[in-house]
């Protein structure tokens, strides 16, 4: 059907006495065409006069829809075995054009950011190819409002540590920070409330305020509001994750800042110049970073195991042998596994995310640890040769005969029984273990006990006893 513009044209052509093989020629329109705009000599459209097939069922069409719920095809086949006679696709065309089931469509509206004003943060779960095989991973972006600058980075799973690591990493990538951080309301930033009256956790305000910005929610079900980050997780989905392949974690994070510098430097048509073209404009309104941050860390108490390995996530790091069974403090970093023993460290660790698998420390500090313990239980042995000379073979045994990583503690209890408890029923109790090839401690101090219960115990005579029951 011709156009209201091409009628006039036809009526225009007409009136400078071209004739209709001319103008149909011209045109690229059949004569016919032509014919039947000079007849009616108007440039209005007619409308066509013809009746839709599912219009004699409108109002079945309106209650079946209630009745099903919403189910077109129920309607549908609801419609047929009532006789009618139409198409699904008649029937979802006329239901889309009378607005049957359809919310009316509303202006999404336009959002004009400052620089330095506000960016936008948001996760969203995806599958990545990491070390051969598609494993479940949650995209963290941060994208500037005004330059739309973004920072990607993949985790397996995110957590308000994650959250922390990641805002640090990213306001590094941009070297400064916005106003104002805008979150999702299901956000692991957020304690309680939405919208306006989100309030964040207090661990996240502490984090935001010592990096110069404030986190603000979107209200619920305005999703545009933080369409910066929404669009840039599309663009990273159909671009980025697409037939990429990673060893693994680190390697998937190395690439995509690698790809953020990409496509940060690409020029985008929508934008009318790169991120970065406009994140020169923008990076001078940033407020600067403070001069030191606070590092971002979670703590663990852990136990040294029997065999010298604290576990922290499924994954176990070595520590010297002489804090076994100790409770020892663990700060776990982005990058490391910091083991304290109250205000000293005692080991460091990269910290590991991927397959599982024990690590161990680097063979110069376990030589050196080795070293120091050996000159701690030489130092014990000798003491005790020289408190107990008469039974050097026997504790020179009893070291032998202790688990690994145990003979300077073994030493230490058989020094605190020296301590604790009277020489004379001790050697008692030694020279029965000695003759018996005894040497748990702990039997040694039961004997101990019974060598000495009469002299704090008393027994007294059985018959006096009997009368006082």
């Amino acid at each position: 059907m011709l156009d209201e513009k091409l009628r006039a044209t036809i009526l225009t052509l007409r009136g400078q006495k071209h004739g209709i093989r001319a103008i149909a020629r011209t045109l690229g329109i059949s004569r016919n065409a032509v014919r039947d705009v000079i007849g009616s000599n108007s440039t209005e459209v007619p409308t066509l006069d013809r009746r839709e097939k599912a219009e004699p069922h409108h109002d079945d069409i309106v209650e079946l829809f209630a009745s099903c719920k919403g189910n077109l095809v129920r309607v549908h086949e609801e419609l047929e075995e009532q006789g009618a006679r139409l198409s699904y696709q008649a029937l979802t065309a006329y239901c889309r054009r009378h607005g049957i089931g359809q919310e009316p469509k509303e202006p999404a509206g336009r959002y004009d950011h400052k620089p330095g004003q506000e960016m936008q943060h948001d996760t969203s779960p995806h599958f990545a190819n990491i070390g051969g095989r598609e494993r479940p991973v949650q995209l963290a972006g941060l994208t500037l409002a005004y330059s739309r600058m973004a920072f990607l980075q993949l985790y397996f799973q995110f957590t308000r540590f994650e959250c922390k690591v990641f805002l640090d990493d990213g306001l590094t990538y941009f070297d400064g920070t916005c106003e104002d951080c805008m979150v999702d309301n299901s956000s692991v930033i957020v304690l309680r409330g939405t919208g306006a009256n989100m309030v964040p956790v207090p661990e996240m305000v502490s984090f935001a305020e010592a990096r110069g910005f404030v986190f603000k929610a979107h209200e619920v079900g305005d999703a545009n509001r933080s369409a910066v980050v929404e669009g840039f997780f599309d663009y990273v989905q159909n671009n980025f994750l697409v037939h990429r392949k990673f060893q693994d974690l680190d390697d998937a994070n190395r690439q995509a800042i690698e790809w953020c510098d990409k496509i940060n430097a690409k020029f985008s048509r929508n934008l009318h110049a790169s991120r970065r073209d406009l994140f020169a404009t923008e990076r001078l309104k940033l407020k600067p970073l403070p001069l030191w941050r606070s590092p971002v860390y979670r703590i663990h108490n852990r136990i040294v195991d029997l065999e010298g390995f604290v576990n922290v996530n499924t994954y176990r790091y070595e520590v010297p042998a002489r804090y076994i069974g100790q409770n020892l403090e663990v700060r776990e970093t982005k990058s490391e596994i910091q083991i304290f023993d109250g205000p000293r460290v005692v080991a460091t660790h990269p910290r590991r995310i991927g397959d599982l698998t024990r690590i161990r420390l680097p063979k110069s500090e376990r030589a050196e640890h080795q070293r120091k313990r050996n000159e701690q239980l030489i130092a014990e042995e000798r003491q005790l040769h020289a408190e107990l000379p008469t039974f050097r073979e026997w504790i020179s045994e009893l070291h032998r005969r202790a688990p690994r990583g145990r003979a300077v503690a073994r030493l230490r209890q058989l020094k605190r029984l020296l301590r604790d408890y009277p020489e004379a029923p001790l050697r008692q109790a030694l020279e029965d273990a000695s003759r018996f090839g005894l040497y748990d401690l702990d039997r040694v101090e039961t004997m101990t006990l019974r060598n000495i219960r009469n002299d704090y115990f008393p027994s007294g005579d059985p018959s006096d006893g009997d009368d006082q029951a």
